[in-house]
């Protein structure tokens, strides 16, 4: 089936890239055999995410159908796609993590959330004293996929009731 004019829509994809040459046209290979037209790359090299990636931001013009091929296409080939279109992460959560962080690996601790929640970290800001005596805090902002705000926060805790860390919650429609 060929895209008509009516059918053609611009999507924004972000993805996160491993730091080697490469990576980014192995990203773009997909795009292209699906059908995909590339409208733009904006591709922040001095940037990295928490796990040290690189965020790559791709709007690319083609039919809702072709949308989803090109979204399937890039997971396939093992590139981490954290937003396709906007029915991805609807929500942002902003959550405090308080305990020994670093002790605990805190690169495990983001692993875990992102591999077990609906939800991508899109920023942290981590205050670590000096010494392994005090706690450590880190700010976390995540986006979660619409309505599953509870199931993240409760994975949340879980995680962080393994490692001894405290979850501090945002106030939620209906707390007092």
């Amino acid at each position: 089936m060929s895209d008509t004019a009516s059918e053609v829509q611009t999507h924004t994809i972000r993805l996160e890239l491993v730091d080697e040459p490469g990576e980014l046209l192995r990203a773009l290979e997909p795009i292209s055999e699906a059908g995909g037209n590339l409208m733009s790359i904006y591709h922040e090299r001095g940037n990295v995410t928490p796990r040290g990636h690189i965020p790559v931001e791709v709007d690319v013009s083609c039919a809702p159908d072709r949308f989803d091929r090109i979204v399937d296409s890039l997971r396939e080939a093992g590139v981490n796609v954290i937003q396709a279109g906007s029915e991805r992460y609807d929500e942002e959560l902003v959550v405090l993590l308080v305990g020994h962080l670093i002790d605990t690996d805190l690169s495990d601790t983001l692993q875990q959330v992102e591999a077990s929640a609906n939800a991508s970290l899109t920023d942290l800001s981590l205050s670590a004293p000096r010494g392994n005596d005090d706690s450590s805090s880190a700010r976390m902002r995540l986006k979660t996929k619409a309505g599953t705000t509870d199931e993240v926060l409760s994975t949340l805790r879980a995680i962080a009731d393994g490692k001894d860390l405290h979850v501090i919650e945002p106030l939620t429609e209906g707390t007092q």
